[in-house]
């Protein structure tokens, strides 16, 4: 009796110590994104109780009741005090500290990584992994990437174009800092519009996205960040020349103008003049250009108030010339005396964000976002002329707080867009005004440990397309250490630009018809697709070396769909789907640390693109079937603040399937399928010290070339003319060398 006695007495002790404090730790320095933090120090104020994160910047130690203090700290980061008042779990951000002593730290920062806590399948690309190839502009930046596919549009414009899950890039939200940017006028050749050195760091969302950045996502969502005037260097230059006469310049100029106030003068210049025809078909096998890109970026900090601000003022003038190469514009331009093309682009941009967290209560924030933009393009492709004039606002509110505690978040806001058009294509004069209003709630749900949530529901109504509901759904599970099971699902609803996504349709001899004209798009319906997606991350060791191998499945589900029907040689014709319209995609990727700083990344990408057409269930032209992607990179150890860096890139796609040329005479006619193609690319870099750097390069180094890739290349004013059968590289090996200068 007496055991049983002293047993109850110890009752309260022992349950207080099996209470356990959990929670996560993240650091919020890296990239703009918080990761877990591993190796962060917690201890209870005036005791020895404490822990120690693990490699997910989780912990958890003993509640100690009536001590309330919970001091955390890092190296480099400002140590915080928290008042825990119960073992509810939390969620704590450290930041650096610029009050420490300078330390050097020799370390290799992750130039791609995936986060085994978040919902979404998210991959985060830095700025080390954008400098493995010569990534002159967004366009490029995707080549040491296994998600992204990149290829050439057409065989005259020299436009690269980007496609996730097997679907164009208007089917993508592309976002520069969280606002669309990459949309309407801009997606033929908006991408190319954003220089690479600008970016600071990339986030790839495969499937359905966040509602709180619109309904338009489709197939997944990418956001660049960009450079900061706060944490840049003071002068950066990179200069760029390619064998192919490609020469560019990149300068930034960061300056301090107080301890609030910061400005960035960001200046890109970049021009081709020399003609080439390498397959002697006539015609230039890039195009000539040039393009001078000025942006000037405000920011201002008050971390007493819990404010950040960042302004943004932007002029672009881009100017093409492509064609045969004795074509003269100030001759020709128009006329059947050559075929030739001019693309003249000029835009104004204006953008705004606002942050500000609560000093008070740090979990509440409120984040303002405005844009405006203002795009003109003049164009002709041999005889088609198109013209367009679009002008956009955006804006969105976002509130940000927590439900109980900190395992409980929600985002809720609203946002407004306004889009005008006016266009001239197919001689005709086509004008419209989109204008939509939409509320958001999203909840996101983390026990710290297993299982992670974030569900979003947003509701707009649309002067064009009516009022609906756009829902999103994303859950991780990880049942085990290093792993997370993900699955997603989300509608998305689009108007399809049918004249400007379509642009490289008017290098051709096709006739253009639009079948429907009951709608209120161009007499069209709005695009709505569903998508599913399913996915595995483990990470592991494989004799004694990092590894993590990813495993993803995506459908898209079309419901309605603006088709664009190139089965007929001599036609294109736009119309409403009509059945089924889907796309499944499976990648299975390996990354692997072969041995100290030797990187090895594998893929392969399986595509089943189909749409119904009028002729019938087809394959999507120029979509392969199968991909198969290897990057290795290799860096030699820091000595005396110099270093080598080498990266190698392959590239293998399958057979590709053609639209239909059976209308053509026979010397025009394709085959059905194209060849398999392979594709080389490597860098070296030499880094002399912190300030300079010398790099060089090769696209392409095998040589391959796409034999004809215009169709009726001797008789480009025929019924059968198209340059849009490019599945490969039109241009043969190309060789660069540039430079990088950065003082801090």
């Amino acid at each position: 009796m007496k055991k049983l006695v002293i047993l109850l007495s110890f009752m309260p002790f022992l349950m207080a110590a099996q209470e356990q404090l959990k929670g996560v730790v993240y650091d919020a320095s890296i990239d703009n994104t918080n990761q877990p933090l591993f190796g962060a120090n917690l201890i209870w104020s005036g005791t020895k109780v404490g822990a120690s994160t693990d490699i997910d910047g989780k912990f958890s130690l003993p509640f100690v009741d009536g001590n309330n203090k919970l001091i955390i700290s890092y190296v480099g980061f400002k140590s915080d005090t928290l008042t825990i008042t119960s073992a509810k779990p939390i969620q704590h951000v450290l930041r650096p500290t610029n009050d420490l002593d300078e330390v050097v730290v020799n370390s290799r920062k992750i130039a791609t990584s995936r986060s085994y806590l978040k919902a979404e399948n998210t991959m985060f690309v830095s700025s080390d992994e954008l400098l493995k190839a010569a990534c002159c502009n967004l366009s490029e930046s995707f080549e040491t990437n296994p998600s992204i596919d990149v290829n050439f549009s057409d065989a005259v414009s020299g436009t690269k174009q980007i496609k996730m899950l097997g679907l164009a890039s208007p089917y993508i939200l592309i976002a520069t800092e969280n606002i669309p940017a990459i949309r309407g006028a801009s997606q033929a050749y908006g991408l190319s519009f954003i220089p690479g050195t600008w970016v600071e760091s990339i986030q790839i969302t495969k499937g359905a996205g966040s509602v709180v950045n619109g309904f338009e996502s489709i197939a997944g969502q990418i956001n660049a960040e960009l450079v900061k005037p706060t944490t840049d260097d003071a002068l950066f230059v990179n200069l760029y020349g390619g064998s192919n006469g490609r020469l560019e310049l990149n300068t930034h100029i960061n300056t301090t103008l107080s301890d609030k106030w910061s400005t960035g003068l960001y200046v890109h210049g970049n021009t081709h003049q020399e003609k080439h025809d390498d397959n002697n078909d006539g015609f230039l096998d890039m195009p000539l250009y040039k393009q001078i890109n000025v942006m000037n970026r405000w920011q201002f900090t008050n971390p007493e108030k819990g404010i950040v601000t960042f302004f943004n003022l932007r002029y672009l003038d881009d100017a093409k010339q492509s064609g045969q190469i004795n074509f003269n514009p100030n001759t020709d331009k128009l006329t059947t005396n050559a075929w030739g093309s001019e693309i003249d682009t000029k835009r104004y941009e204006l953008s705004a964000k606002l942050g500000y967290v609560n000093p008070e209560i740090p979990w509440q924030s409120l984040g303002v976002q405005f844009a405006f933009s203002n795009h003109e393009q003049e164009s002709y492709f041999g005889l088609n002329q198109y013209n367009i004039e679009h002008t956009s606002i955006y804006s969105n509110v976002i509130y940000n707080s927590i439900i109980d505690d900190s395992r409980h978040k929600i985002k809720t806001g609203v946002n407004f867009t306004y889009d005008a058009y006016n266009e001239f294509a197919i001689m005709q004069d086509f004008g419209r005004t989109e204008r939509s209003f939409g509320g958001f709630f999203e909840y996101a749900f983390d026990d710290l440990e297993y299982f992670t949530l974030t569900a979003g529901l947003r509701a707009d109504t649309h002067n064009l397309l009516g009022q609906f509901i756009t829902p999103r759904l994303h859950m991780r599970y990880s049942p085990w250490g290093k792993s997370a099971f993900r699955a997603s699902v989300g509608r998305g609803k689009r108007s399809a630009n049918i004249f400007a996504e379509n642009q490289n349709l008017f290098a051709s001899s096709r006739n253009f018809s639009i079948l429907n004209n009951n709608g209120n798009i161009y007499g069209l319906d709005p695009e709505i697709a569903w998508n599913y997606g399913l996915s595995y991350l483990q990470g592991f060791n494989l004799f004694g070396r990092k590894a993590d191998i990813t495993l993803d499945f995506y459908r898209t589900d079309f419901k309605n769909q603006v088709v664009v029907d190139l089965e007929n040689a001599q036609e294109v014709n736009f119309y409403n789907l009509e059945g089924d319209s889907y796309a499944n995609s499976f990648q299975a990727e390996l990354n692997y640390n072969v041995f100290s700083h030797f990187d090895l990344r594998t893929a392969y990408k399986f595509y089943d693109v189909k749409t119904e057409y009028k002729s019938g269930k087809l394959i999507k032209p120029l979509t392969p079937k199968h991909r198969f992607f290897a990057n290795a990179s290799y860096e030699t150890e820091i000595r005396n603040n110099s270093m080598w860096k080498f990266d190698l890139t392959y590239n293998w796609l399958s057979q590709q399937r053609f639209a239909s040329t059976l209308n053509n005479p026979n010397q025009y006619r394709l085959d059905d399928f194209s060849n398999t193609v392979a594709t080389l690319n490597a860098q070296v870099t030499k880094v002399f010290s912190p300030k300079f750097e010398v790099y060089l390069g090769g696209e392409n180094l095998t040589n391959v070339k796409q034999d004809n890739p215009i169709v009726s290349a001797d008789n480009p004013f025929g019924t059968s003319f198209d340059t849009n059968f490019v599945y490969g590289p039109v241009f043969g090996s190309m060789y660069y060398a540039g430079l990088r200068y950065k003082l801090k």
